[in-house]
């Protein structure tokens, strides 16, 4: 069954540039992506089906989707696993305790 899924990854939105010039390439390498509209999507634009999108906010990028939990929980530990290679810190979810602010 499809659940609603939220998180936020300490890639903040006052990162510097070098940062950001890779966060496409992060996108890209993830199963599902589609492009841009508003925000970054995978699997639909449309979000009353199976989608994942991110916005950049003041906590970091935010994600919410709309998929099966299994899938969302692989999709997570993948987009987790390639930010922090690509990126060259640790990338995770602060409110899981998993990185520091």
């Amino acid at each position: 069954m499809m659940e609603l899924h939220e998180m936020n990854l300490n890639i903040r939105y006052d990162a510097p540039k070098e940062i950001w010039d890779k966060v496409g390439s992060i996108y890209e390498a993830m199963e599902g992506w589609i492009g841009y509209d508003c925000g970054a999507y995978w699997f639909s634009f449309d979000e009353s089906e199976k989608h994942i999108t991110a916005s950049v906010e003041p906590s970091g990028i935010h994600f919410t989707a709309l998929m099966e939990e299994s899938e969302w929980n692989l999709w997570v530990a993948t987009i987790k696993r390639i930010a922090t290679e690509k990126l060259g810190y640790k990338v995770g979810e602060i409110e899981l305790g998993e990185v520091d602010f």
